[in-house]
């Protein structure tokens, strides 16, 4: 039987959507399944990107240049402008999300066997990404308890090797919602700095950003533009997770005709979805206030609520749309399981993250879990009825002292 390669062997399961099978089944036995566990919004898309799609008049459905469409370039332009992100754009290539213009970032900046520092809990596909680049990824473990602020720099610092390329950041941060304050960003740009590093950073959560915290892109830190990649999707922002339309954005010319490379290697991005992408740059102030305030009130609801039940602990989120709770059970990923397999109440029952997908050292996040809050807030009050009695009889769960309820779990 021909073998399959290393690569594929290593390439690990999305802890997203491993348990998919389990909801399937509990689909099928007329469980209702609330699904928290996927950055899917229920929030209707863009007008401006389905009537692009409605109103697209060609009868060929055609190549577009590798690096993507000059127009959608130069629309991205003006909105980075409105986000005081200087850029041109030649800095710009449109990739297939932001998955691809990270993997394609990794291929460019790496070699075979490199690291690459991330602060963990991470993305869980970074981890793939790296995976089928070769790469190994190299975590900092930030913490629940302090809000998973930026872990020390000294961390860092001995972490790094011969073989480091660079450090991922995602700002704000799936799956923690932890905003990187200016202080922060400054100590990872001087290392980036002293150890002539690639800055990689994620940054498709850009909008939602609250409490009046100051949102800062790596492009605005001086010093960065050889050592700086934005990564950037159109997918989040305007409620389009189907367009498959991202960017990657650096002032570094050796780096952007590199990653070029790769783009012409696999022809262009989507048509349509740049076609979309463009159009939804023009969204209302309106749609996009509106988008903001939901996700507003979905995070302070589902918040108050996780502290509400006996043993659990949750910090604010600063931005995005996810919450990482702490359970009192023994291991989340069972638990979560247990939820799909033997419970319901009044027929209904929740698909979760489990937070242990998020991190690489063993034995981290093994009793938290990631919530998405992308449904609405009377969903969301089900789902939360069902974890509280959920966890009320659960055969694992776990006797803790008193959740702590600290500065950071209140708003």
């Amino acid at each position: 039987m021909p073998r399959i390669s290393k690569r594929g062997t290593l390439m690990p399961n999305s802890p997203i959507r491993k348990l998919v099978p389990l909801a399937e089944e509990a689909t099928s036995k007329g469980r209702n399944v609330i699904r928290l566990n996927i950055g899917q919004p229920d929030i209707p898309t863009s007008d401006k990107a389905l009537a692009a799609i409605r109103n697209l008049d060609t009868k060929v459905l055609e190549y577009s240049h590798s690096a993507g469409m000059e127009s959608l370039r130069r629309k991205m332009v003006e909105y980075y402008k409105r986000h005081n992100i200087g850029v041109n754009y030649e800095d710009i290539l449109i990739t297939i999300g932001g998955s691809e213009a990270i993997t394609i970032t990794l291929l460019t900046c790496s070699n075979g066997d490199d690291e690459i520092l991330v602060p963990e809990p991470f993305y869980a596909n970074y981890y793939s990404f790296a995976t089928s680049t070769d790469v190994n990824v190299v975590a900092i473990s930030s913490h629940i308890e302090d809000g998973f602020v930026l872990p020390p720099i000294s961390e860092f610092e001995k972490k790094i090797t011969e073989k480091t390329r660079g450090i991922i950041i995602c700002n704000p941060n799936n799956p923690t919602g932890h905003v990187y304050s200016r202080k922060e960003l400054e100590q990872i740009r001087d290392i980036v700095l002293k150890y002539d590093l690639f800055l990689l950073s994620d940054e498709v959560y850009r909008e939602f950003v609250y409490d009046g915290e100051e949102f800062i892109s790596v492009m605005q830190l001086e010093g960065l533009d050889q050592h700086a990649i934005l990564i950037d999707s159109l997918s989040k922002r305007y409620s389009a997770t189907g367009l498959r339309t991202g960017a990657l954005v650096t002032k570094n010319k050796q780096l952007r005709d590199t990653a070029l490379k790769f783009c012409q290697a696999r022809l262009s991005p989507p048509y349509v979805g740049q076609i979309a992408g463009e159009a939804a740059i023009d969204s209302s102030k309106e749609y996009m206030d509106g988008v903001y305030e939901e996700y507003l009130s979905r995070r302070n609801f589902i918040v108050k609520a996780l502290n509400e039940i006996p043993g659990v602990f949750c910090p604010y989120p600063k931005g995005a749309f996810y919450v990482m709770a702490k359970l009192p059970v023994d291991d989340a990923e069972k638990f979560s399981m247990w939820m799909l397999e033997e419970f319901e109440y009044n027929g209904n029952t929740i698909m979760l993250a489990p937070g242990a997908g998020f991190y690489t050292e063993g034995g981290l996040g093994r009793q938290e879990v990631r919530l998405a809050y992308v449904i609405n807030k009377e969903q969301i009050a089900i789902a939360m009825k069902c974890l509280e009695v959920g966890l009320s009889k659960y055969p694992g769960r776990i006797e803790t002292a008193s959740a702590k309820k600290s500065v950071l779990a209140a708003k």
